[in-house]
């Protein structure tokens, strides 16, 4: 049948990655059309006046004797006008006008299929020890055997550092002679972190096809809320294949100056300013509500060995066991009462409230604000084989969900580079170009029904390939959550004292217990009610989906998971 055909190239595909992670696939994806790149990306409404304080939105940052400027203002150098993401080309650019004082550390590029919106660093040394100039280039590449649309011929030069310093950055020309020796500057070593490409910017080919060139954008190798590693904004050239260590490095904070981070009336100010807002759907059963009226109404603590016994939970958490590890020894669940029970799992939207962890990253130049919404519970999964819905009775179902969004805001001058949405096990990072706000620069985020996971855009999002796999389903409702309007902040660790964490943030253990359901049975109750060919098909798409879609226990806590002291991906 069409469908048997259609799962085999599905199973396929499977194999194919291990089915390591699920990658979301958008079913109603938009033609994409140019964009124009020489117009730089505003924000929907001008930035507000920050309060006043150290070094938030002072526009430098002293990494150690080198002060950085971030520059946003750029001059076309070339660009090409195919290949790369939507086979719309790419564009570099020079940072014009730079400040009296400071250098060049690297040209721009960023594809043309969003309008212009990046940045780089310009480095000052008032030491004449901390920057030199190069002594010589290597042309990397050039456009000139290229049958391309393009804008005269490109050539992407890199500089030859003296001993004892680094590159981070290429040079961009439109003529075959070497450059300047004025026109960059390297960084001395001690100044410099190890550095791994990150997002495509431009090649002939796919991403995951690509012969010759690639552009890709750099970040630090080693990211968190202590690394000391700085995205210069830069970019490097690479050939495809080539596994050699990268010709390009990023900066270091060498001395994890915190300086530039927000104080605690400039966090307010900035949650005001972008705080998401998040729609549910509206089929939507299982609300968000707030940790202290899941514990108010019925939410109980187990301990392993004494599970007849379990005790209520104070409104903080304060009795909840604080530190250890994921252990087993305790964990949460639902009210007893059969009654009470549903509707703790129903949430109360009027309750809810937005949990806030302020961290540094890159090196401090940012800020992320992680945003974490709650739900007493995740509902059961639908699979979509083609054009036919399958509820999976209970499977996906657990106690406890946490979500979040996080929002990186830079430290140079406060405005919003991007915001991430978490998924499932993964999630994505959407550049500030391609997110939906409203009610000025509050970004939209779609929580999909039953399982949470957030989006940047509503529709149909597919665990899985071909047509087949889990539905995650958003829209918009009447259903809305204002994330600033009820909010805590729960951490920052960089104001010490000033926030105190509450007791359950500590709570180490499983938010639910484990799902005492068999999933042979829940999967014979499906299957029972399929006719045909798609009873098997069914049963092979079950064995292959990846564990979190069965969501046998309830997960940790916040302060538990990796991206708490990490980046998010």
């Amino acid at each position: 049948s069409h469908i048997q055909i259609s799962f085999i190239s599905f199973l396929s595909s499977l194999e194919k990655s291990a089915m390591a992670n699920s990658l979301p696939f958008s079913s109603s994806s938009e033609q994409s059309k140019a964009l124009p790149i020489d117009t730089f990306f505003k924000l929907p409404s001008p930035l507000p006046t920050w309060p006043p304080g150290e070094g938030f939105a002072s526009g430098t940052t002293d990494l150690g004797g080198l002060e950085v400027h971030q520059i946003s203002s750029f001059t076309k150098v070339w660009a090409t006008h195919e290949g790369g993401p939507d086979d719309l080309g790419a564009t570099f650019f020079e940072p014009s006008p730079i400040p009296d004082g400071f250098f060049m550390l690297g040209c721009y590029s960023q594809p043309n299929n969003q309008p212009l919106f990046g940045w780089v660093l310009v480095g000052k040394d008032d030491t004449s020890e901390i920057l030199k100039k190069p002594t010589d280039y290597t042309l990397s590449w050039s456009s000139e055997s290229l049958k391309i649309k393009q804008d005269s011929h490109g050539y992407i030069w890199l500089p030859t550092p003296p001993d004892g310093y680094k590159a981070v950055g290429h040079v961009v020309t439109t003529s075959p002679e070497k450059p300047s020796l004025e026109k960059i500057r390297c960084v001395r070593s001690d100044l410099t972190d190890q550095c791994e490409t990150n997002k495509w910017i431009w090649g002939q080919g796919t991403e995951s096809n690509s012969d010759g060139l690639n552009i890709y954008g750099l970040r630090p190798s080693n990211r968190g809320t202590q690394a000391l590693g700085v995205c210069v904004g830069t970019f490097i050239a690479q050939n495809s294949g080539d596994s050699s260590p990268l010709s390009l490095a990023c900066l270091k904070n060498s001395k994890f100056n915190l300086s530039s981070m927000p104080n605690l009336s400039q966090i307010e100010a900035l949650i005001q300013a972008y705080s998401p807002w998040v729609y549910l759907h509206p089929k939507e059963t299982y609300l968000p509500s707030s940790v202290s009226w899941y514990f108010n109404n019925g939410a109980l603590l187990y301990t392993k060995g004494d599970e007849s016994k379990p005790v209520s939970i104070e409104p903080t958490g304060s009795n909840l066991p604080q530190g250890g590890s994921n252990d087993g020894a305790y964990w949460l669940d639902l009210p007893m009462d059969e009654n009470a029970k549903e509707r703790v799992k129903k949430g109360d939207l009027q309750s809810s409230e937005a949990y806030l962890h302020i961290k540094p990253m890159l090196g401090a130049m940012f800020t992320d604000i992680a945003i974490w919404i709650f739900y007493p519970f995740n509902g059961p999964a639908t699979a979509k084989l083609e054009l036919i819905n399958i509820p999976l009775g209970r499977i996906g179902e657990h106690v406890g969900d946490w979500e979040h969004v996080t929002l990186r805001v830079s430290n140079f001058n406060g405005l919003l580079d991007s915001v991430y949405f978490s998924e499932h096990n993964g999630g994505t990072w959407v550049d500030a170009p391609s997110l939906e706000f409203q009610n000025g620069n509050k970004a939209v985020a779609y929580s999909s029904l039953n399982g949470h996971a957030f989006y940047s855009k509503p529709g149909l999002v597919l665990q899985g390939s071909a047509g087949i796999g889990i539905r995650n389903d958003t829209a918009k409702s009447d259903m809305v959550m204002d994330t600033g309007a009820r909010y805590a902040v729960i951490a920052a660790e960089h104001l010490g004292l000033a926030i105190v964490e509450p007791p359950w943030l500590n709570y180490a253990r499983k938010w639910g217990p484990n799902i005492t359901y068999e999933l042979g049975v829940e999967v014979e109750k499906v299957e029972n009610s399929l006719t045909g060919d798609l009873k098997s098909v069914f049963e092979t798409l079950v064995n292959l989906l990846p564990d979190e879609v069965y969501g046998e226990e309830g997960p940790t806590g916040p302060k538990m998971k990796s991206n708490w002291n990490g980046d998010e991906i």
